[in-house]
């Protein structure tokens, strides 16, 4: 049995999976973050069934790939049950999408979500009332705080065993005889999709693209037939087949509303008080700043604090144990390297990547994501961007990797390439715990928080660079911003814990192997004639010790490894003591910009082709080496 959670973004579907199935999923309280689903095998009430977490879509019409990606799991007639996960104190708008998933004729429960956050805004909610006017189960949930969850499953695994398919909901009288003839046309068509007649013709009214196609391709006279009722319909509204059907809808759902809900005075609360700042055209940016400012200071104060002792108890280890087996022999640089390997996870990069994912993780879960996704879409507009691109952009200084994949949610091509573009160039999670590991940490935070900046001026630069070049005017962004909300300590340590499970699964066995490597690439010659061969990079173009080099071969596996393997070739981790400060700037710079990790290579790759890939890896190598530079010009006349 397959229970399928279907809702609008930031609905809560996550944190009802997250319930169940344990914290699989990264919640999120960003929306449009999500394009892909996650499922989990559960018992309920003794049963094993699958729950599947679809995308957040507004639609069962597929504008972009997070829509197409949940209409196309409902298509398939797999789930058992749709579980509607609806945000209560959005209750109109909501229901639109509730409306068509009564149309695929499948059992649908309704999970009346955020209960509290609706009573807090003063309205209440009949959800009694609700079922009957919709013929479905309706269950108010507080998702967060695990309550309604046992009778949401619970009415679901009922509504299974029954079978019961919820009734259509009607619309006006020219409305349902257009659906009517759309589907007597196709009585004698086999639908590309396994949706029923009545959903099928509704979409076609609405030019679903993907359906519209697709009927167009195999029958093309009966397409025309389609049109042509779609046509008559915008002659007796005057609006376009689309916005007549989309119109009807969005009356029923409000006239439901209205039906089942009660609103009184609501007062103003901390969060009202709070957003006037952050969302106020003239504050709003100085309060980005600060808080920005404040993030990544702590991050840095945070990593400084637990460095020191922790580089300090690993160097009394490595040199107890150099007295025990020789470093020079191949026994002696395996363990050498492996003390290094694990002394670089605990000590040089957990000190930074951890307070990093906890307060990215705090800020998304807060919803103040969204919010500067608000006050930047101008900015990405005199970019030439989509406003959506700001969604990919700023995941980008998680993972270089998932904000790739939402580029998804940009409906055109152009627009994917050039934000993916620029997304790589973005300094992630691992390319920060160089920035902060190395510039912070021996320069002071100031250092560190310039680099970001320059980071940033550069991107817009190149941004500007690719929108002249394609000629493309990118629509503004519309985008829902999610209320405030305090961050849930267990939420902000489940999404930490999923972001540094891959360092420490993934990354880090990589780091102990990589100082292996490089021990034994040590012992036998190898690594001086690697550094050589890059000296023309390294030394005379960029100025750095020619140990450098090899750091950055094994940078382009994973950047933290470019840190760790730093550390190792200089034989230090006082690199203070061996680089000078404008070499510390450079090296960072080159390493923020240059070939992205193999990981974000794979995803480019499928996402935008191997083309795309091919140029975007020679644009950053190529804007690494001119950054660097300058960078060291730069930092030479203040250091």
């Amino acid at each position: 049995m397959i229970l399928a959670l279907v809702g609008q973004p930031n609905s809560g579907k996550s944190t009802v999976f997250n319930a169940v199935a344990g914290y699989k999923a990264a919640t999120s309280n960003f929306p449009g973050s999500t394009v892909g689903f996650t499922s989990s095998k559960v018992l309920v009430d003794g049963r094993e069934v699958e729950v599947v977490d679809l995308p957040g879509t507004y639609s069962l019409t597929g504008h972009d790939e997070a829509e197409r990606e949940a209409l196309s799991f409902l298509a398939t007639g797999e789930p058992s049950v749709l579980i509607n996960i609806v945000d209560a104190s959005r209750l109109g708008r909501s229901l639109e999408l509730t409306l068509q998933l009564l149309e695929l004729g499948r059992p649908v429960v309704v999970a009346l979500n955020m209960v509290d956050e609706a009573q807090r805004k003063g309205i209440e909610i009949d959800a009694a009332a609700l079922a009957r006017e919709l013929g479905v189960p309706v269950v108010a949930t507080v998702a967060r705080r695990g309550l309604g969850l046992v009778e949401l499953f619970e009415a679901a695994l009922g509504a299974a065993t029954a079978g019961t398919r919820p009734r259509s909901p009607r619309y006006s009288r020219e409305v349902e005889r257009a659906i009517h003839e759309v589907e007597a046309v196709l009585g004698a068509v086999r639908l590309p999709w396994r949706v029923p007649p009545r959903l099928a013709a509704i979409k076609l009214l609405e030019r679903d693209p993907r359906l519209t196609a697709e009927l167009a391709a195999s029958t093309p006279a009966l397409a025309g037939k389609v049109e042509a009722e779609a046509r008559r319909l915008e002659e007796q509204h005057d609006w376009s087949s689309e916005q007549v059907v989309c119109g009807e809808r969005h009356t029923v759902a409000h006239a439901l509303e209205e039906k089942v809900a009660r609103t009184r005075h609501a007062h103003l609360g901390w969060r009202e008080r709070v957003d006037a700042v952050l969302m106020h055209p003239f504050f709003g940016l100085p309060a980005l700043i600060g808080v920005m400012g404040a993030f990544f200071w702590l991050v840095f104060g945070a990593g400084k604090y637990l460095e020191a002792p922790l580089l300090a108890a690993f160097d009394k280890l490595g040199a107890w144990t150099g007295t025990m087996v020789p470093p020079d022999t191949t026994t002696g640089a395996i363990l050498q390297g492996a003390i290094l390997g694990i002394a670089g996870g605990f000590g040089i990069v957990l000190p930074y990547l951890l307070p990093f994912l906890i307060g990215l993780a705090a800020l998304e879960e807060s919803g103040y994501l969204p919010r500067m996704a608000y006050l930047l879409d101008g900015v990405m507009h005199r970019l030439g961007l989509h406003g959506k691109s700001v969604v990919p952009l700023v995941l980008g200084y998680g993972c270089s990797v998932p904000a790739v994949m939402a580029t998804r949610i940009l409906g055109s091509p152009r627009d994917r390439r050039v934000t993916a573009t620029l997304t790589v160039m973005i300094p992630c999670s691992a390319r920060s715990t160089v920035i902060l590991g190395l510039v912070g940490a021996e320069l002071g935070a100031l250092a560190a928080i310039v680099i970001y900046v320059v980071n940033l001026l550069i991107t817009a630069g190149l941004a500007v660079v690719l929108e002249r070049k394609s000629r493309a005017v990118s629509p503004g962004l519309i985008l829902e911003v999610p209320d405030l909300r305090t961050p849930s300590p267990y939420t902000v340590a489940a999404r930490t814990w999923i972001a540094i499970r891959e360092f420490l699964a993934i990354a880090w066995p990589m780091l102990v192997a990589s100082s292996i490597v490089l021990s034994l690439l040590q012992i036998s010659g190898a690594e001086a004639v690697i550094n050589r061969g890059l000296s023309p990079l390294t030394v005379t173009l960029l100025g750095l010790p020619v140990a450098v080099g090899m750091t950055l071969v094994f940078g382009v596996l994973r950047k933290e490894l470019s840190l760790m393997m730093l550390v190792q070739a200089l034989g230090t981790t006082a690199v203070a003591t061996v680089m000078t400060p404008v070499q510390m700037i450079t090296f960072a710079l080159f390493v923020v910009f240059y070939v992205p990790c193999v990981a974000t290579l794979a995803v480019l790759w499928r996402e935008v082709g191997w083309k795309e890939t091919a140029w975007i890896t020679g644009l950053t190598v190529v804007l690494a080496a001119v950054v660097a530079v300058a960078g060291r010009f730069a930092a030479g006349a203040i250091y």
